[in-house]
């Protein structure tokens, strides 16, 4: 076949004109792919959080009801992209076919990847879903998938189960951008601490304070305290619903001896939580929405109602080197590694 757009815009149904991520549907034939895609038979999907949550609360917790749900939105969309939230995941698959416009990438069939572009925006077919893994928002399938020319991957890494290697580089962003954000000496809160990618943030934030700098971690649930404890990824704990902005504030005001912090890095997989995220952060302070349950008109014209200047980021899951970044958090810290085995590999 000829080229397609290098962004996959080829591949829209409807409406016609808008790119793969904002459309309502996309292009999921499998048989034949243009000169600038990649094929790949898909193993498993991690359903970002914000979805998975949503999806699993609409059915009620049955894993049945779960995998329907997700085979009915790929049908429908011919990607996996909750309608809802607006968000998809990523994906393991390994590669079936490089188009010949693709030949230089260092990439042949048969190698296992990730794919570090969002479900929503990617081509997908579903055969038949094997498995639906809600505790780790994780769905074993048989199907396949499409990259773009510009779609972005990493290669499994060899030292690491490919399920611990799948639950870092789903979040990889996260913590990516927070050793961007943070600086020596910086006071910063982590809203949604307890999560994969909270705790990340946490031990990304810790290295980059330094000896002068401040860590909060904020949690609802007791039984995260013991492993930001037992892993010393936080100076404080703020126990506090991040839907309740002003509890949120007042545990940081107490537990930063009065101040403001200087960055917050929102992980909260639950809608309702941008004011927590912008009322404890300083005038001309930093907040970093890497949630996808986030409204961000709701932040920013939350912003404007309370008088506060701060620098608003909407969370891009992508940053130079995020993967490989993500990957050596794990390599060099053996607690964190450990307990992602523990939750993450089954």
């Amino acid at each position: 076949m000829a080229l397609g757009c290098k962004y996959g815009t080829h591949r829209v149904i409807e409406p016609v004109g808008a790119m793969p991520q904002t459309a309502q549907r996309i292009n999921n034939d499998m048989s034949t792919i243009w000169d600038n895609e990649i094929l790949l038979d898909v193993i498993a999907l991690n359903v970002d959080s914000a979805s998975f949550t949503q999806i699993e609360e609409e059915a009620g917790g049955d894993p049945d009801k779960i995998g329907q749900k997700i085979m009915s939105i790929v049908g429908e969309r011919g990607k996996q992209q909750n309608p809802v939230t607006g968000s998809g995941g990523m994906f393991i698959g390994t590669v079936a076919k490089i188009g010949p416009a693709l030949k230089d990438r260092d990439l042949k069939v048969g190698d296992k990847i990730a794919s570090l572009v969002s479900l929503s925006l990617t081509p997908l077919k579903i055969k038949r879903i094997i498995k639906v893994m809600p505790e780790v928002d994780r769905v074993m399938i048989e199907g396949q998938a499409i990259l773009f020319e510009s779609g972005i991957y990493a290669k499994l890494p060899t030292d690491m189960d490919e399920g611990l290697a799948l639950a870092a580089l789903d979040i990889a962003g996260a913590p990516a951008q927070t050793a961007k954000l943070v600086k020596p000496g910086d006071s910063v809160l982590v809203l949604g601490a307890g999560g994969k990618s909270g705790l990340m943030c946490c031990y990304e934030a810790m290295k980059r304070v330094g000896p002068t700098g401040r860590v909060l971690a904020n949690i609802r649930n007791e039984k995260y305290v013991k492993p930001l404890r037992d892993m010393k990824l936080c100076h404080e704990i703020v126990m506090a619903d991040s839907t309740k902005p002003v509890d949120v504030l007042n545990g940081v005001l107490k537990a930063n001896k009065g101040k403001e912090v200087d960055v917050v890095i929102n992980c909260v997989n639950l809608p309702g939580c941008e004011m927590a995220s912008i009322l404890p952060v300083r005038d001309n302070g930093i907040v970093y929405f890497f949630s996808m349950a986030t409204s961000f008109t709701r932040a920013a014209l939350g912003a404007e109602g309370i008088g506060k200047d701060v620098l608003m980021i909407i969370g891009n899951g992508y940053t130079k080197d995020h993967a490989e970044i993500t990957l050596w958090e794990l390599r060099e810290n053996a607690q964190l590694r450990a307990f992602f085995e523990q939750q993450y590999v089954k």
